[in-house]
């Protein structure tokens, strides 16, 4: 008997639905979920996605589902104040992608299969942080803290000036590390280096791995606003061409270390800002290499984007939009900006979470 026509269609679609992330990952892309919501851990498994990264802001989605109520009560009646709870829920549901994605840890040998923590955004806050020194310490205490006993469990640090002193000591003590909210090539520069110093001290190198994430949406963002005079074909190009070029740095300056495990960039931030771009935008210019951590929602249109994807990532613009980007961007201030946008993006959502904590708190002590 013939299929019926709906169901061509439908057995059509789950095909071109798969091929899509699948041509994505085999160009050499690792797929990592920017979500550690224990649902969407599965369903991107399932589809080929080899490690996850959390943040505050994941965490307060999460908890505002009313999903986790039940654990939160749980470490309420343990008689945890707001920010004991915010750390145990995280680590719990940490604990609980590490789970997922460990058989890929072991399977390449610590080269994939990690869940990233961040360390304390409060830190940075600009207006309680501690002073430099502390902050440096505390990292260090912090990271030793939340790696302890975890082999596929990276930690995030910022590379902000005191995260940025503080990786030399933790690469130094084993830790697996996440250098995050990198925006330039200086940035990129200090914590590689610094990383590196720490992990010769070592006995072993056999088990570093490092990874760098550079920021890609927000320099577009940066470039509309503040660089307007950009033509049409170098605008929306910034945070494209200066990942590229981490991209080749990090490639060419661990080429020569003789490393067991691969020290990789992470294309991050790399959902579209703008709503005439094609969600996949910067997940096909990034495709071939390294590890892209994508929204849930960014890999779902990828999956049903019906593209067949093609290494691009060693492929840049013309010399024309490069020069012209060299010629009009001011790297140094965009830095400055951006870190300065995000410090506060870094600790405000930690607050919200500890607010969000303390009302649920209340809700859940009336039954």
């Amino acid at each position: 008997m013939a299929m019926p026509q709906i169901q061509r269609n439908v057995l059509k679609g789950a095909c071109f639905v798969s091929d899509s992330l699948k041509s994505l990952i085999a160009t050499g892309t690792k797929l990592w979920l920017d979500s550690i919501d224990p649902d969407l851990v599965a369903e991107n498994r399932a589809r080929g996605a080899t490690g996850a990264t959390s943040n505050p802001i994941i965490v307060s989605d999460l908890l505002k589902t009313g999903r986790f109520d039940e654990q939160l009560d749980g470490f309420r009646s343990q008689g945890l104040d707001d920010e004991a709870i915010a750390w145990a829920m995280t680590d719990q549901l940490v604990r609980q992608a590490q789970e997922v994605f460990h058989s890929v840890w072991k399977e390449t040998r610590g080269n994939d299969g990690y869940v990233s923590f961040e360390l304390d955004p409060l830190l940075e806050d600009l207006e309680l942080g501690p002073p430099h020194d502390e902050r440096v310490a505390r990292y260090i205490e912090l990271g030793k803290q939340w790696a302890a006993g975890h082999d596929n469990r990276m930690i995030k640090v910022p590379a902000t000036p005191a995260g940025l002193d503080a990786l030399e000591d933790l690469a130094a003590a084993g830790i697996t590390l996440n250098v995050t909210l990198i925006f330039s090539s200086q940035q990129y520069h200090a914590a590689r280096e610094a990383v590196w110093r720490g992990a010769q001290k070592r006995d072993s190198v056999q088990n570093f791995k490092s990874v760098y994430s550079i920021f890609v949406s927000r320099l577009d963002v940066y470039s509309e606003k503040h660089v307007p005079e950009l033509s049409e074909a170098a605008q929306g190009q910034v945070g494209i061409v200066n990942a590229k070029r981490l991209w080749a740095d990090n490639a060419a300056y661990w080429k020569d270390k003789n490393l067991p495990l691969a020290q990789e960039i992470i294309f991050a931030s790399t959902g579209t800002k703008k709503p005439e771009d094609p969600p996949w935008k910067y997940v096909a210019a990034f495709a071939g290499s390294d590890i892209q951590t994508n929204p849930p929602a960014t890999n779902q249109t990828v999956l049903h984007s019906g593209r067949e994807f093609t290494a691009e990532v060693a492929n840049f613009p013309s010399d024309e939009i490069l020069a012209e980007i060299d010629a009009k961007v001011d790297f140094e201030r965009l830095e400055q900006v951006l870190m300065e946008e995000g410090l506060r993006k870094f600790a405000d959502p930690q607050k919200a979470l500890l607010e969000l904590i303390a009302a649920k708190r209340q809700t859940l002590a009336l039954g």
